[in-house]
């Protein structure tokens, strides 16, 4: 892809994951408060929390200010470095570049809560059965997980330019 196709993807990709993420962490404030839900006989519930900490609430117990400032730096340090990798990418095909807007997105979706939030990030998602349950998470860090997954399997995968191709007798080229 192009530098010009993959920022297309990247700008795609924001608006709708930030659209997205911002109006369900808005529903969940308005209507999950005192009334969480559940779905499919108990599979999926709605239920609102903060996290104060990072994934399944990692540093929540940090006082407030080094905790703030080191989630948010790190949040701030993923996006742009993340960025700078997709703009810059050479041979970063539709996948990788798919998986770097996933990821992108979800940190900035997090981010934007921590910002306006006083370091908190609005969580309203539980998945499971019986005793075996997701911890509480949103849109936002769904994109972060299928951005990382996707990442795993593609993002490995380009299309080296450099590499020597065999010639017609099948031996190498230098």
């Amino acid at each position: 892809m192009s530098r010009a196709e993959r920022l297309r993807l990247l700008f795609a990709v924001l608006l709708v994951v930030l659209a997205l993420d911002q109006a369900t962490k808005l529903l969940a404030r308005r209507h999950l408060v005192y009334e969480p839900r559940s779905y499919l006989g108990g599979i999926a519930r709605l239920e609102y929390a903060e996290n104060r900490g990072a994934f399944l609430s990692l540093g929540a117990n940090l006082p407030a200010g080094w905790r703030e400032g080191l989630l948010s730096g790190l949040n701030v340090l993923l996006v742009v470095g993340l960025t700078v990798y997709l703009v810059r990418g050479r041979d970063l095909g539709r996948w990788p570049t798919l998986a770097l807007a996933l990821l992108i997105s979800g940190g900035l979706g997090n981010l934007i809560d921590r910002v306006m939030r006083g370091g908190a990030v609005i969580d309203f998602m539980i998945l499971g059965i019986g005793p075996v349950r997701t911890g509480v998470f949103n849109v936002a860090d769904l994109c972060l997980t299928t951005g990382a997954i996707l990442f795993a399997f593609t993002g490995a995968t380009t299309k080296r330019t450099d590499e020597a191709e065999p010639d017609a007798e099948g031996a190498e080229a230098k």
